[in-house]
C-alpha cells in the first residue's frame, strides 16, 4: 500500500454541526480510520512526519486540530470535557461510523473522556505520556516544565529539553526529530495562539485537582487499550502509565527506556509497530 507522505499533505478541511470549521490531514488507506489527537500546543505541523509515515503504512490516520486551535474556527475550551465533545464533533462530520483514537499528552486526556462519554464510537485506544483524571501530583506541570514548553515565545530548545531525555542518545534523536517536525518546508498550519496555550494549560490544572474518587471512572472502558510512555518523562511521569493501567480493564503497558516526554518521535517505528500490533489484535 502507498500513500502520500506527511510531509506533503495538505491541510483539509469539514464544518461540523457545531458550526466549526475543523482543519485536519487525512494519510494512508483502511477501513477504520486512527484519529490522532495532539499534545499541548501543538498543531498539525507538530506531528513528526516519520511517526505519521510508519503508521500510514498500514492504515488511514486522520490527524487533527480541536476546536480554536491553529487553523480550527472557534475558541479553545478550558476544559478537557468540552475538548472531548469538539473531538467527537469532527468524528461525526467526518462520518465516521468508528474509530480508533490515538491521544498524546493533553490529546490523551481528551481520549479517556472521549472514551467514556461515547465508547460505541472507538474500538480502540492509544494512550501516550498520559494521566488519568484526579491523579494525586497532576495539578499543573513543575515550573522548569512549563517554563520551557509554555513561554510566550516557545523555543525547539525549550521543546527538545522536555520531550527528550537528558542522555546524550535522547538529544541527539530529539535534534533529528524537531529537524523532522520543525523543518516542514511547506503547506504549513497555522500556529497556535495564546488563547490555546492559556485554555489548554487551565484543562490540564482542572484534570489534575486530586481526586481520588474520579480515578474509578476508567473502570468503565471496556475497549482494549494500549498505554505508553518514556521512562524519563518529567511532564506527565510514568508511574501514572501504571496507575492507568490498573484501572483499565483492558490495558495494556509499555515504557520506552532512555526516553521522555516524546518517546513516540524518539522510538517513532518501535512505537509505530507496537500501535500496528495492538490496532490489529484480533483477540
Amino acid at each position: 500500500m502507498t500513500h502520500t507522505a506527511y510531509t506533503e499533505a495538505v491541510s483539509q478541511h469539514v464544518k461540523a454541526d457545531n458550526e466549526i470549521e475543523y482543519s485536519y490531514r487525512d494519510v494512508g488507506e483502511g477501513e477504520i480510520p486512527l484519529v490522532l489527537l495532539q499534545h499541548f500546543r501543538g498543531n498539525l505541523d507538530n506531528w513528526d512526519p516519520a511517526l505519521i509515515d510508519a503508521l500510514a503504512a498500514g492504515r488511514r490516520v486522520v490527524p487533527f486540530n480541536n476546536v480554536g486551535v491553529a487553523s480550527t474556527t472557534g475558541k479553545t475550551p478550558s476544559t478537557v470535557e468540552a475538548m472531548a465533545h469538539g473531538a467527537i464533533a469532527f468524528i461525526e462530520a467526518m462520518n465516521f461510523q468508528r474509530v480508533d483514537l490515538l491521544g498524546f499528552s493533553i490529546g490523551s486526556f481528551v481520549a479517556q473522556e472521549v472514551a467514556l462519554v461515547r465508547p460505541d464510537l472507538l474500538r480502540r485506544v492509544v494512550l501516550a505520556s498520559s494521566a488519568p483524571q484526579g491523579a494525586a501530583g497532576m495539578h499543573g506541570w513543575a515550573p522548569e516544565v512549563i517554563g520551557a514548553v509554555g513561554a510566550a515565545q516557545a523555543t525547539p530548545q525549550g521543546y527538545i529539553s522536555v520531550f527528550f531525555a537528558s542522555t546524550d542518545s535522547s538529544r541527539a534523536a530529539g535534534q533529528q526529530a524537531a529537524g523532522r517536525i520543525f523543518g516542514r518546508a511547506t503547506n504549513h498550519d497555522e500556529p497556535t495562539t495564546w488563547q490555546t496555550r492559556q485554555a489548554q494549560y487551565d484543562a490540564v490544572c482542572s484534570w489534575g485537582i486530586p481526586n481520588h474518587a474520579l480515578l474509578q471512572r476508567l473502570t468503565a472502558l471496556r475497549m482494549p487499550v494500549f498505554v505508553a510512555n518514556g521512562d524519563s518523562d518529567p511532564m506527565i511521569r510514568p508511574h501514572y502509565s501504571y496507575l492507568l493501567a490498573g484501572l483499565i480493564p483492558q490495558a495494556q503497558l509499555k515504557i520506552y527506556p532512555d526516553a521522555a516526554h516524546g518517546f513516540l518521535f524518539q522510538h517513532h517505528a518501535e512505537f509505530a509497530a507496537d500501535v500496528d500490533s495492538f490496532l490489529n489484535d484480533a483477540s
